[in-house]
């Protein structure tokens, strides 16, 4: 091994876009989260919840792309927000995106076990453990063959559901298009908190690209592919989810998505395919998830590699592959992120946690939430930056008027979130167990400003290192280089 670096200018726009798309998992969204959605919340008008929901992250999302092609860092909720607030603050979004990207991924491995044995029988237990082995070895692979996978699986699965949108519009219940899915009065909805969250972790994916920074060819590439998968996720799943709605009629769609034995959208691709179609379509849900667990693997490994190297974990985190397919992977963050992974799932399996109800709900909304908090998080440090003369020749617009909108939306949608958790968690609007997501956001936070309070006391000498990495001279110049090309 060798802690020289990650790959530096191999991955293209592109290949990142199928990183951030492929870690929303779009057959795992229609299948689960958009089924859920109709099933959990009743809220007929899902289908505007993805458009809605991808404005305000493309508002976060501005300030942050914008900032980050000003600090490329490869954990960089940590880096803006040490240069947005200082080094304390930048421990905070550390440790929300260490917690919230792993609730993510750990989620995943709940749903990934029952579906393969709903399948094929057996265990979900002993699936969720082969499925962990297959992560934790393409983790530790070049950047380039996870890729591969990603795109290869993807393209497949985008066909697949295109193929059901289609179906969807041209068989539709009634014998005609409802329009009441994309009907605003929907939106005014009991369950509108629950939709918002679910919509929210659909989404996630989408921020992971400034991670690749220090990796992609041009800093350009960012921006571009976080912009087109934002603008990708909510036409895309908007239209799934009209489509379902469609197929089933907007007054049948809740009860029948809350009926297991309704098999929601397989069984609509038996009637309109045949069985292969469907069976494909379940084999692709496998895989999807699959992929998004990859890809959040990823995310994580480098976040542990960049805080490492500049001393804020023990120095072995950054290690990274010194020769074949492992080279410039962050092998350090990948064993301890497929450890953790290991040791937290395990855990609640030993105590008997339901692996949907519990394992992939509960740590899927955790996520949501912890995620959208980082986000306008960054967003205000990105303000602050720019405010204070950093970057370079930015608009007002992306430096503060947009980034400042995002901020307001984003902590009005975590309100409605948090105060209606109840509706995507069924348990009753009093319920103490409703506070345990926010109480865990809060820890989260709590424990970043501890951690760099104690960084501050005993290792002083590490703060101004904090968010600043270790570029290498000659990589910075042929990144400009590069960057006057495009």
């Amino acid at each position: 091994m060798t802690t020289h670096g990650l790959t530096r200018r191999r991955m293209s726009g592109g290949g990142v876009w199928l990183f951030q798309v492929g870690a929303s998992s779009p057959m795992a969204v229609l299948a689960g989260g958009i089924v859920a959605t109709y099933a959990t919340t009743g809220v007929v008008a899902t289908p505007l919840t993805f458009p809605l929901l991808g404005t305000l992250l493309g508002l976060l999302a501005v300030g942050y792309v914008a900032m980050s092609r000003a600090v490329p860092h490869a954990a960089p909720a940590y880096a803006l927000l040490a240069h947005g607030f200082g080094p304390v603050t930048g421990m905070v979004g550390g440790a929300l995106a260490l917690v919230f990207y792993s609730a993510i991924q750990m989620s995943l491995y709940g749903l990934v076990g029952v579906t393969i044995a709903d399948l094929v029988g057996g265990s979900w237990v002993l699936w969720s453990g082969a499925v962990w082995l297959v992560v934790a070895v393409c983790g530790l692979l070049h950047v380039s063959l996870s890729a591969f996978v990603v795109g290869s699986v993807l393209c497949v699965e985008l066909a697949v559901i295109a193929l059901f949108d289609i179906a969807g519009f041209t068989h539709p219940a009634g014998g005609a298009i409802s329009t009441a899915p994309v009907s605003i009065d929907g939106l005014w909805s009991a369950g509108i908190g629950g939709a918002f969250t679910l919509g929210i972790a659909a989404f996630i994916g989408f921020d992971t690209a400034p991670a690749y920074s220090e990796e992609v060819r041009t800093s350009r590439s960012i921006s571009r592919s976080t912009l087109a998968a934002v603008l990708f996720m909510a036409l895309f799943y908007g239209v799934s989810a009209w489509s379902l709605a469609v197929a089933v009629g907007a007054d049948q769609v809740a009860p029948t998505a809350a009926d297991p034995d309704a098999g929601l959208p397989f069984s609509l691709l038996d009637q309109w395919y045949g069985n292969g179609l469907s069976l494909l379509a379940t084999l692709l849900l496998v895989t999807s998830v699959v992929v998004a667990m990859l890809s959040f693997h990823n995310t994580i490994a480098r976040y542990l590699f960049a805080m490492a190297r500049e001393g804020v974990l023990p120095g072995w985190l950054a290690r990274t592959g010194a020769s074949g397919r492992a080279q410039g992977a962050p092998t350090g963050g990948s064993i301890v992120q497929s450890v953790s992974a290991l040791l937290v799932v395990g855990a609640f399996t030993l105590v008997g946690a339901d692996p949907l109800k519990v394992i992939f709900t509960w740590f899927s909304a955790a996520g949501a939430v912890g995620i959208l908090v980082m986000l306008v998080l960054i967003s205000a440090a990105a303000i602050r930056y720019f405010r204070r003369g950093g970057g370079s020749n930015e608009s007002l617009a992306i430096t503060t008027v947009l980034p400042t909108l995002g901020v307001i939306a984003g902590a009005g949608v975590l309100a409605i979130m948090v105060l209606h958790l109840s509706s995507l968690l069924r348990i009753a609007d009093d319920s103490p167990l409703q506070a345990i997501i926010p109480a865990v956001v809060v820890a989260t936070i709590v424990v970043g400003v501890i951690w760099g309070m104690l960084l501050r006391a005993r290792r002083a000498r590490v703060l101004p290192e904090i968010g600043r990495g270790r570029p290498d001279p000659l990589r910075v110049l042929d990144q400009r280089l590069q960057d006057l090309d495009v």
